[in-house]
């Protein structure tokens, strides 16, 4: 019988949360070369950085992927 509500929440938690950082991911991939506001307030460099400009964009590029290859590689070895 397959558990319910918080119950499969809870077996699951690990699966989410990796599903979330592919998604994250991906977006920080989609920042680096899309022009969207909100794409924007995703980007890490305009987070972290204090003042960004498209010089600074590929740093989303680099997180992206080691984020999203990072939570692809956690479902793969589950």
């Amino acid at each position: 019988m397959r558990p319910r509500g918080q119950a499969y929440v809870k077996a699951n938690l690990d699966v989410i949360v990796n599903i979330l950082g592919i998604v994250y991911g991906l977006v920080l991939i989609l920042a680096a070369f899309v022009r969207n506001k909100a794409l924007e307030a995703m980007r890490l460099d305009a987070l972290f950085i204090p003042q960004p400009t498209e010089n600074t964009r590929p740093v989303n590029l680099v997180a992206g992927l080691l984020i999203a290859g990072y939570a692809i590689y956690s479902l793969l070895t589950r």
